[in-house]
């Protein structure tokens, strides 16, 4: 029989949907640790502390984010460690700069903030070498899926190129307060050893975004008004679609492109 977390009465804000399953918390959480180096966590929205419980008693430097002025009346009372830990703030607003050097990040992250979530991850990525959260599962598919996948998209290339992912489990929507209308699914990325992709960044992500904001065309036809019409002949993998690329072909495409 699994375990409960106590009855709370807490509140849906920001579209969250808060575990009840203290197992599922668990193992999320062990999902972090197991990872060999984590000593600096921020844990985003901790909401009623689920993840929190498991967290505060382990040998890191742990801080939490939260925007709901309720949520962190309730977290100080729960755990008085966390005195001075604890940052009321928009994750999305933050200034990283006041952050440790180097931070994992963990978090039952709201849906409807959760790509916005791994954007902000990607923007600082050398000061994030770890990222465990659970997301929406259509969402955590898309983020992991390989090349030649239907899930495949933006968010997989960009976020590929610079960390190893993992799909680690699916949570069912029963083990939610309220349950969602939906499955979520846990994923890990692990920050890659790479520090450039080999190619202009600014021209890599115009080509993904031109690539798959037309995804039913070929690169060819897609890409046209950005390689201009004199390149179309020779263009890589001009009769591909952009979901049959990796990010390293992409790279590939970029440098044409910028040549």
């Amino acid at each position: 029989m699994k375990k409960q977390l106590a009855e709370v009465k807490p509140k849906k804000f920001l579209g969250q949907h808060f575990l009840t399953d203290e197992l599922v918390a668990k193992r999320i959480v062990d999902s972090l640790l197991e990872v060999p180096g984590v000593t600096n966590v921020l844990e985003i929205g901790p909401g009623m502390g689920v993840l929190t419980k498991y967290l505060v008693h382990q040998p890191i430097d742990l801080q939490l984010v939260e925007i709901d002025s309720e949520s962190i009346n309730y977290l100080l009372n729960e755990f008085p460690q966390l005195k001075n830990k604890i940052i009321h703030d928009d994750f999305l607003q933050m200034d990283f700069s006041k952050l440790a050097a180097s931070i994992a990040i963990i978090g039952n992250f709201p849906y409807n903030i959760s790509s916005q979530i791994l954007f902000k991850v990607l923007e600082h990525k050398d000061q994030v070498p770890l990222v465990v959260g659970m997301f929406q599962k259509e969402v955590a598919s898309r983020i992991a899926s390989p090349p030649g996948n239907r899930d495949y998209g933006i968010p997989s290339v960009f976020l590929q190129a610079w960390f190893d992912i993992e799909y680690l489990f699916t949570v069912n929507a029963s083990m939610f307060n309220p349950p969602p209308k939906v499955q979520s699914a846990v994923i890990r990325l692990i920050r890659n050893k790479r520090t450039n992709l080999g190619c202009d960044e600014a021209v890599f992500k115009r080509v993904v975004k031109q690539a798959f904001n037309q995804r039913r065309k070929t690169l060819r036809n897609s890409l046209k008004s950005l390689i201009g019409a004199d390149k179309l002949n020779d263009l890589p993998f001009a009769s591909s679609r952009p979901e049959q690329l990796s990010w390293q072909q992409f790279v590939v495409l970029a440098n044409y492109a910028a040549a």
